[in-house]
């Protein structure tokens, strides 16, 4: 990622030529592909193996949350960051940046940041959830077959049922990450519709502190809604707390379609609302959606199983652009309006009122069609049996779903080797254990989603300012967003489910560590790219191949931190705090979405769009050296040996398979 976005952003006078779009386009598509390949799958896979099963969700829940801390600073930054240098240049009631080429560059910085921060990450790769998060030394099987619950679930072969847990759970990521990021589709229309100032040369545009709430307050409540629902994981159970995120993301997003008002600051503050509910019940499903998922796999496929739930996150993101596209290209079919330029009365049809609305509710659908079997589905074992204590639940659970024989015994065996070792979250042994995880999974997350949610949800603004989209005063309303739209499709095409799809065909063998330190390297080398030799990029001829390395940052940003920050706080905690710490990682992650998405605008103003780039570029270098350092490795290990939940023991119940 950070090699492309130095690659798009050191020529970037080439890119935003004309003949060069096509570059553009394609370095563009594989940033998000190797970010999809790359962190933006690790980060959220590494913390949902790393942590003890007492404080996996709440951990991966603060990990998640220093992630949408990010991107709130990304989705606030750059759009301020990307800004020109010359204030006559900026966009309405912004100040000077430091330009989208130099905005690009500090992209690069932030990925290679973020690769060297991953040096830090632990490889979960074929462990156990026990084994990474040191819950036991190991699990000592016996050649007749001799096992416990915990044994059979890390040895179980991989089963329809594990496959039915990655569509429920995906189905939630899927809702998540395409209200996050639909956003940023239609905020433009929404200042055409709402902040039309009548006699101006150009289209209305949402102000600057109503544009900027609307983009980042669903952070705001994911962050609260990573760590609230990830201590609650760890309470009252992840299946109990999961059904109720479901309800509140599906609610909310219908409600958020249905926002009224009698002028348009209600309508925008209505809106505002319903997503920060939106956010909070999102929140709640990276935490339990990992660990429920890590919890249920065995430990050779273990990571492939949570990067596939969170590869949702990439077919949202093209699943916001492909509707807001059919969507968009109904309505201008049927309802036909003169460019701006043309008439700027006209340009903008009553029914473009619709248009946003039907957008917004659409996603809701998919999760609320599997609603029914979220709450059907068990508790997992490592709850049920090391936390709530109920050992004949938990063998009667899993010899169900797993096709096996497991004996009470075996599951009163596995309880009674985890129970005398119960430390609290923030105690002096969980910091001895589990702090520089902990510190490990929230500093990367937070990195990741600031340079992640900075390029996603600004994307519409980079592409303006090489030149890839036209000027807004030469479309109509629906015509810019179908322009908008296809850009975000095609990015996410190219670049972020490639990155995605390969996360998960190599994570189980090259591990999480391997593949964030090469993703945030690469999405700094891209951001350097992109930002350096930004004006390059602007020149007409030269956009295409601003637009393949800056699709480049995403696919390495996905196959890279993106996934492996959120999967790793799902294996390195014990399982009575393991929701609890990726909900702390996941918030942490989510604070980084806020500041990206408070912060970029911002800083494209001050600094300029190549500056910016050039700053993400230094926050990758952080995230890299961090991972270098902090992040253990957990694959291929049992997530009690990896929070060393049991001493050695050897294992004499018997189970039949």
């Amino acid at each position: 990622m950070t090699v492309f976005m130095f690659a798009i952003a050191f020529p970037y006078d080439h890119w935003i030529k004309p003949d060069n779009r096509i570059g553009f386009v394609v370095m563009y598509s594989l940033t998000f592909f190797f970010a999809n390949f790359g962190p933006n799958a690790t980060t959220f896979i590494v913390p949902a193996e790393i942590f003890p099963a007492r404080l996996r969700s709440t951990c991966h829940g603060i990990s998640a949350a220093t992630g949408k801390a990010g991107a709130i600073v990304g989705a606030f930054g750059f759009l301020y960051a990307a800004q020109p240098q010359d204030k006559t240049k900026t966009d309405a009631g912004y100040p000077p940046g430091i330009g989208v080429k130099n905005s690009l560059i500090m992209l690069g910085v932030i990925n290679f940041v973020g690769m060297l921060f991953t040096f830090l990450v632990p490889e979960p790769k074929g462990k156990s959830l026990e084994e990474l998060s040191g819950e036991t030394e190991s699990l000592d099987m016996a050649n007749e077959g001799q096992s416990s619950i915990l044994g059979a679930l890390d040895s179980a072969k991989t089963q329809w049922y594990h496959v039915t847990t990655v569509i429920i759970s995906g189905m939630g990521f899927f809702t998540d990450s395409y209200d996050l990021f639909v956003i940023s589709l239609i905020t433009k229309l929404l200042g055409r519709i709402y902040y039309q100032k009548p006699g101006s040369s150009s289209p209305g545009s949402l102000p600057d502190g109503i544009s900027a709430t609307v983009s980042g307050v669903a952070f705001a409540g994911t962050f609260l809604g990573q760590i609230f629902f990830g201590c609650l994981g760890d309470k009252l159970g992840r299946k109990r707390v999961y059904g109720l995120t479901l309800v509140i993301m599906t609610v909310c997003s219908i409600c958020s379609g249905l926002s009224l008002g009698t002028d348009p600051k209600s309508v925008m503050t209505t809106l505002c609302f319903f997503r920060f509910w939106l956010g909070f019940g999102i929140g709640g499903d990276y935490p339990l959606s990992a660990t429920i998922m890590s919890e249920y796999a065995n430990k050779r496929t273990r990571g492939a199983f949570i990067a596939s739930v969170f590869a949702m996150q990439g077919v949202g993101i093209l699943a916001a652009g492909g509707v807001s596209l059919l969507v968009s290209y109904i309505f201008e079919l049927h309802f036909p309006s003169p460019a701006y330029m043309v008439d700027p009365a006209t340009s903008t049809v009553p029914q473009a009122d619709y248009v946003w609305r039907i957008i917004l509710m659409l996603g809701a659908i998919p999760a609320l069609l599997t609603y029914y079997w979220r709450v059907k589905m068990p508790e997992t074992a490592r709850y049920t049996s090391l936390i709530a204590k109920k050992s004949e639940q938990a063998a009667s659970d899993m010899a169900k779903v797993l096709n096996v024989d497991i004996e009470a015994s075996s599951a009163k065996h596995d309880q009674a080797r985890f129970s005398s070792d119960e430390f609290g979250l923030f105690s002096a042994k969980f910091l001895r254990r589990h702090g520089l995880h902990l510190l490990a999974t929230t500093t990367t997350w937070f990195l990741l989603d600031i340079a992640f949610y900075s390029q996603n949800l600004f994307q519409k603004d980079i592409f303006t300012t090489i030149g890839w989209l036209p000027p807004p005063k030469t479309m109509n309303a629906i015509q810019e967003l179908f322009m908008i739209s296809k850009a975000q499709f095609l990015i996410a095409l190219c670049g972020t489910v490639p990155g995605y799809i390969a996360t998960i065909a190599t994570i189980d063998w090259m591990g999480r560590f391997k593949i964030q330190v090469f993703g945030f390297f690469m999405m700094m080398l891209c951001l350097i790219g992109l930002g350096l030799p930004y004006h390059h990029w602007t020149l007409p001829h030269n956009r295409i191949g601003f637009i393949v390395l800056y699709s480049l940052t995403f696919f390495f940003c996905n196959f890279g931190p993106n996934a492996t920050t959120f999967i790793v706080p799902a294996e390195i905690f014990p399982a009575r705090l393991r929701s609890t710490c990726h909900g702390i990682s996941a918030a942490s992650g989510k604070a980084g979405a806020m500041v990206g998405s408070f912060g970029f605008a911002a800083l494209v103003k001050a600094i300029g769009m190549r500056n910016t780039l050039l700053v993400m570029a230094g926050i990758s270098l952080v995230g890299m050296l961090l991972t270098l350092f902090l992040v253990p490795e957990p694959k291929g290990k049992s997530l009690e040996d990896l929070s060393g939940e049991a001493e050695p023991e050897k294992i004499k119940d018997t189970i039949v398979v």
